[in-house]
């Protein structure tokens, strides 16, 4: 059926081929920026194919410090596959550019380089013409709560102090910033706190919320802070939603970058990235959202917001799976039924 609405623009993620990939023991080699575009590119339901891509900004998919006509020779092959660019996520991380944003002063000057860089490739992107909408994605990159715990109210200032000055370098840029709320995030680690974070930040014009369903299922659960758990292990359906309008009525607002995934209720890792919400196939039976109702929580006034597009987050599935052209049909077969439910012109 073809889809009533032409927005949100429809994307898929580069980083699922890197994220949790590597030569460790146990760790699946990475996927080729390459090969995700030829696999994004074949997917086709009845005649509807992906619109463009979101991708991270570091090796081996790409150089931070790459030349222009580097990145324009990116920027190249991407359009190739007849492929917009979207939103991309700044190198923020301890191992990548970056560092944590509540660290000491030169942790804070690498977390900002991070930002820089992003907002530069973004500019030469956008000079292009391959990119025309989309956000540069970042978040605390303090991996877990433990130090953030010491002293939330100081650490999340510090982090929100990091932040402003990131906002003012991406709004030099043209650029706005998108906070991805994730558990394993110091300071952004449960619904509550990230709101707190953003609200001291207080720069709703250039940094707003990443919203991803399956990070944001955890969200109500509690991971990582019971204390702001939204329902509890056994909820009804009724609990279940009235928790969800809890929570999206409060980050909604904010909401200016959104991922469609689906989550079973687990905590999974792989490689250095641990503890985090576990994304699973489109179709998993044994996902708990509703992923079509639930998007529409958080797509509620995304004209408004800024929003033209929305991703697929697949972090983390094993290579297999990845190189099944049936994976990619049907995600871009539930996206397809977000925007035809929520869509816009």
């Amino acid at each position: 059926m073809t889809s009533p609405h032409t927005l949100p623009k429809l994307h898929n993620a580069m980083w699922p081929g890197l994220v949790g990939k590597g030569d460790g023991d146990g760790q699946e080699p990475p996927i080729s920026l390459e090969r995700m575009l030829e696999l994004t590119a074949a997917a086709n339901v009845n005649g509807q194919k992906f619109d463009g891509i979101d991708y991270f900004l570091f090796l081996p998919h790409t150089n931070p410090e790459a030349s222009d006509a580097e990145l324009a020779k990116i920027a190249n092959t991407i359009a190739s596959h007849g492929l917009a660019i979207g939103s991309l996520v700044a190198p923020v991380w301890p191992g990548t550019v970056g560092d944590s944003a509540m660290g000491d002063a030169a942790a804070k000057e690498k977390f900002l380089s991070a930002v820089k860089m992003a907002c530069r490739i973004a500019n030469v992107f956008e000079k292009h013409g391959v990119r025309k909408y989309g956000v540069i994605r970042i978040d605390s990159a303090e991996f877990g709560v433990a130090k953030w715990r010491e002293n939330p109210r100081a650490n999340t200032s510090k982090i929100a102090a990091t932040f402003r000055e990131a906002a003012t370098i991406a709004a030099h840029h043209g650029q706005r910033l998108a906070a991805e709320g994730e558990i394993c995030w110091a300071g952004m680690h449960s619904w509550k706190d990230m709101l707190d974070l953003l609200e001291e930040v207080g720069m709703p014009e250039t940094l707003g919320f990443q919203a991803d369903l399956a990070h944001t299922y955890l969200y109500l659960l509690g991971f990582n802070a019971p204390e702001h758990a939204l329902v509890q292990p056994g909820h009804s359906d009724q609990e279940f939603w009235a928790a969800y309008k809890q929570m999206t009525d409060a980050l909604r607002p904010w909401t200016i970058d959104f991922h469609v995934a689906q989550n079973d209720g687990q905590v999974h890792g792989a490689g250095a990235h641990d503890k985090t919400g576990k994304h699973c196939p489109a179709d998993d039976p044994s996902g708990k959202l509703d992923i079509v109702k639930c998007a529409g929580y958080w797509l509620e006034g995304a004209a408004e917001r800024g929003l033209q597009h929305i991703c697929w987050d697949g972090c983390m599935f094993p290579n297999a799976t990845l190189e099944k052209p049936a994976t990619w049909n049907t995600i871009l077969k539930t996206m397809l039924a977000v925007r035809n439910a929520h869509g816009w012109n």
